[in-house]
């Protein structure tokens, strides 16, 4: 009947070498060994209360009173090292869940500033989109001025045109009107120098305004 206690004796000894090692893991990082160590743990803990269980039987047909001190000492044990395996085993769940949920924080952050971060690049080209057509907007106003001032010139061409043919009519009665008329056909060429120039520069901001179109 010694049996008992010798193989109670060496599971317990076992389990304080597993139980040491559980400490330690419990106190660092998590890596995903734990859930070896808990099963050979519990493991260990299941075949002490077998031996404990059969010494009781032992004991409670007969067996001597040694043997029942015996036997309630190895059950003291085994609860103190049950209560104490449960109690890190909470402790380490709650120590992940924590961690978890810290990289979850974290994850969360990254997608955060990521969002924020394209956000910006919206309004940016939204920023630049509005520019864009306010400068559109600019140019369409100046082609349109430029297009009323050659208008413009071009009817005051067609007057001066039908001035000069009426002088001209006048002067081959008038000979005394052709220091006149030279003067008119000067300006007439002036004129004509500055609808070229003028026609040439709407001709130029109409090109750039389709490029940038």
């Amino acid at each position: 009947m010694l049996y008992f206690p010798f193989q109670a004796r060496r599971l317990e000894a076992q389990l304080d070498d597993q139980m040491s090692a559980y400490r330690k893991l419990v106190s660092m990082k998590s890596d995903g060994s734990e859930n070896d160590i808990e099963s050979d743990i519990e493991r260990s803990l299941k075949q002490l209360q077998q031996v404990n269980s059969q010494m009781q039987t032992w004991v409670s047909s007969g067996g001597s009173e040694v043997l029942s001190h015996t036997l309630t000492r190895h059950m003291e044990i085994l609860q103190d090292l049950t209560q104490e395996f449960y109690r890190l085993k909470s402790s380490l769940r709650v120590k992940q869940q924590h961690a978890s949920l810290l990289d979850l924080r974290d994850f969360d952050r990254a997608k955060f500033d990521v969002e924020e971060a394209s956000d910006s690049a919206d309004q940016a080209l939204l920023r630049e989109q509005a520019a864009i057509n306010r400068s559109t907007g600019q140019m369409d106003n100046v082609i349109s001025q430029a297009q009323a001032t050659l208008g413009a010139l071009m009817t005051q061409r067609s007057t001066f045109g039908g001035i000069t043919t009426k002088i001209s009519n006048v002067s081959s009665r008038l000979p005394s009107i052709n220091h006149v008329l030279a003067s008119i056909r000067r300006k007439k060429s002036m004129d004509t120098i500055i609808l070229s120039l003028v026609a040439s520069v709407c001709a130029f901001l109409i090109f750039i305004y389709w490029l940038s179109k």
